[in-house]
Formats: C-alpha cells, structure tokens, sequence
C-alpha cells in the first residue's frame, strides 16, 4: 500500500496518477477496440449505433462508479488516519452498496432498455443494434460495479498499480473476444457489448485473488459481515450525492444525444467520432483528477492541509497545460483522429467531426479545471457542492442543446459541452476558494 501523506506533494501525486492513466488507456484501447472493429467490418450504421449508447451508459454505470468512488472515499480519508478498524467498516459497507445497486440497475436498465432509446428519438436504422449492444453491457452489469468498487477500494489505499494489471488483462481479453464473437461467431454488436462485459469479469477476478492474497485490511470474517446505522448514513450521504451527480451530468449528455439523433446518421457518426477522441483528450485530466481526490482525502484524514493545497495547485498547472496541448494537436490531426474509427468516411462526417473539435478542443482547459477542482472537494468528503455544479452541468447541456439544434443545427448542439463545463465551473471556483482559506487557516471543513 501507498501512504499518500509523506514526500513531495507533486512527485507522490504523478507516482500515484501515472498506474491510473495507463490503466484508463488500456481501458480507451478495449472502448476503442469495439468502435474500430466494429467501424471497420460492420458498417457506418453499426458504429453509429454504439456511439449512440453513450449517454445513456453513462446515466446507468456512471451512477455506480460515482456511488463506489464516494463511499471509497471514506475509506480514503481512515486510512490516512490510521483507522484500521473503521478502514475495514468502509470496505464492509461498500460491499454492500455496491451489491445492491449492481442488482437494481441491472433490472432496471434491462426492463426499460427499448422504451428509453425510443424516448431518446434513436433513429429507427439504428435502435435495433443500439438495443442488442446495451442489452449485453447492462445485462452484466454486477460485473461492472464490482469491477469499480473493488478498484477505488484498493486505489484509496494508495496502490494505483494493481486496478491498472487489471485493465491490462482486461484489454487483451476484449480486443481478441471483440473478433472471436464479431467476425467468428457472427454476433454484431451484441459480440462487443459482450466482449466487454466477459473481459470486465476476468478483472473481477484478478482483483478478488489480489485482495484475498495481497490485502488483509480487506479480509473479512463472518463476524465483520455487521451493518451499522452511522456507517450506513456516512457511506450514503457521500456515495448517493456523487452517483446523483453523475446521472445528472448523464441527463444532460442524453439530451444532447437525443438532439443529435435529430440530425441524422452522419452527425450520430461524426458525434461519436469525437465522443472517442474527447475520451483520449480527457484520459490525463481525469486521472490526475482521481489521483487528487485519494491525495486529498488521506491528506485530509492525516490533518496535513498544506499538503493539499500545494497538490491542488500544481496538478491544476499540468491539467490545463496537457488541455491546451492536445486541442491543438487534435484540431491540426483531425483527419488522423477520423480515420481511426471510419476508414471510408464521407467528407460530411469528417467535416462535421472537426467542427466538433474545435468547438470543444479550444474549451479544453474549462474541464481540465474542472476536475481538479471538483475531485479535491470530493476528497474532502463534500458531496453536495459537486452535485450542484452537475446540475449546473445539465441546464447548461440541455439548454444549449436544445436552442443550439433550432438554431444553428449540428454547430449548435456541439457547443452544448462547453457550456456544461461553464456551468459546472462557476460552481466550483468559488466553493474551492472558500475550502482552500479553510485548509490554509487550519481549519477542519
């Protein structure tokens, strides 16, 4: 394990971010993977029904990893304290969480699957393999949940490099299922959903081995298995906020997709084109993001406040600096970024797609901010500031979205991104101001 409260702020930080970023490529390569083989052998028709599913996966399994990395917090925060008793109540009462919700949204996302992507306007071209593809990745969902939650259980330790071994056999599992159930079995997309899912139980299982081996703060005894009221209300009242606060900001991205839905199959591919590079462009700045919000909380738990402050500052720096570098490489590559999803795409999706990326690329450094901010009050166990800058998020997505698509057609949904980051931020600087004269004084918040 990894005490994340000795030695230089910043160099404990990147230690601690870099395992977090390889494993978050691996897990945008075995993403990727499902977009390239599908792109490239079943069609335009097919990768633009996968892309269409992405808001309305982030609304169900969003939920759940921002459940799982709240409660795990906690956890965070004991294990900086020295807390071992109360370390292990966290794992317990996360345990339980996660089981739960892993079974309720399974049945729900799968009961309501084809009425919701008929209210989300899914063209009718498309809804049939966006049904079949969902349909795999909802139905194993359990798979999923525990994938996050054993993940951020071990990562609140301090070990960022064991959630990072298990991506990595994860990717390879995808990438050769991807062909094995694609292009052998013959499965369409429902093969890549599946693909996915399959490869996310292996992880499970590594981890499951890992802990029972590597990490007796986890081991468990019948006599462990007890549930009390406080840790229940503890865990609850910081994982719920931050899994509401990933629904809300799905809300708004499904708003968005049902706009673009509008617009037709070429803006449906162009728009999950981008969707993929938006993933790429964002793989550091939501990895430094998660690296600040273990930083903060052991720090936070350990009463080493200065220590906060100095990582805060200086991980904002790199994020909106790596921000700005990538928008430019992006606007300058965009036919590179393309082609790696359509190999034969027409110049209206490709036109389409760089419109996307300057309009998001050259707001880049709004959500480079934005993470750092909003996942060092996460750290400190404050769950409702960034649940109001996610409904920030969603009036501002959903608004311009809407206005966006009777005013300026497939240019004026794009820009609904950059406004949900404007309206999340607005929210943030403030109330980060306010906790960082806090820390600075002393002060417990």
């Amino acid at each position: 394990m990894n005490d994340l409260t000795k030695g230089k702020p910043l160099a404990v930080i990147l230690r601690f971010a870099i395992p977090l970023l390889i494993g978050s490529f691996f897990q945008l390569t075995y993403n990727f993977a499902d977009s390239i083989i599908v792109g490239h052998t079943l069609g335009t028709e097919a990768f633009a029904s996968v892309g269409s599913t992405a808001g309305l996966i982030f609304l169900i399994i969003g939920f759940a990893q921002g459940l799982t990395n709240g409660m795990t917090i906690i956890t965070a925060q004991r294990f900086g304290a020295g807390d071992q008793i109360g370390l292990k109540q966290s794992f317990v009462h996360g345990l339980f969480f996660a089981v739960c919700i892993s079974l309720g949204l399974t049945f729900l996302a799968v009961t309501f699957l084809r009425p919701i992507l008929e209210i989300m306007q899914t063209p009718a071209e498309l809804i049939n393999h966006s049904h079949d593809f969902l349909l795999a990745m909802f139905g194993g969902m359990t798979f999923t949940v525990f994938y996050n939650f054993l993940s951020s259980a071990i990562r609140s330790l301090g070990n960022s490099r064991t959630p990072l071994v298990a991506l990595v056999i994860a990717c390879f599992i995808n990438i050769g299922l991807d062909f094995f159930f694609i292009l052998t079995m013959k499965w369409g997309v429902f093969g890549a959903g599946f693909a996915t899912i399959t490869a996310q139980a292996f992880s499970v299982l590594y981890l499951v081995i890992y802990i029972w081996r590597k990490v007796p703060q986890f081991h468990l005894t019948w006599s462990d298995l007890r549930l009390d009221k406080e840790n229940l209300r503890k865990h609850a009242q910081l994982g719920f906020p931050m899994g509401f606060q990933s629904s809300i900001i799905a809300i708004g991205a499904l708003t968005f997709q049902a706009m673009m839905n509008k617009l037709g199959t070429d803006a449906i591919a162009a728009q999950a084109i981008a969707l993929r590079t938006d993933q790429l462009a964002m793989l550091p700045m939501v990895n430094l993001g998660l690296a600040i919000s273990t930083f903060t909380a052991q720090n936070y738990g350990a009463k080493q406040y200065s220590r906060i402050l100095e990582g805060v500052r200086k991980t904002l720096v790199i994020n909106i600096a790596w921000s700005i570098f990538f928008a430019v490489l992006l606007i300058l590559g965009n036919r590179f970024f393309s082609g790696l999803f359509l190999a034969n795409a027409s110049q209206e999706v490709l036109d389409l797609a760089l419109s996307y990326y300057i309009i998001n690329g050259s707001c880049y450094w709004i959500v480079a901010a934005l993470f750092i901010l909003r996942s060092f009050i996460q750290g400190l166990g404050k769950g409702f500031i960034p649940t109001l800058a996610g409904i920030g998020e969603l009036v501002m997505r959903s608004a311009v979205a809407i206005i966006g698509l009777q005013l300026f057609g497939f240019y004026g949904v794009a820009a609904a991104n950059p406004a949900a980051w404007i309206g999340s931020i607005i929210v943030l600087i403030p109330s980060s101001i306010i906790f960082m004269k806090k820390l600075k004084t002393g002060q417990t918040i």
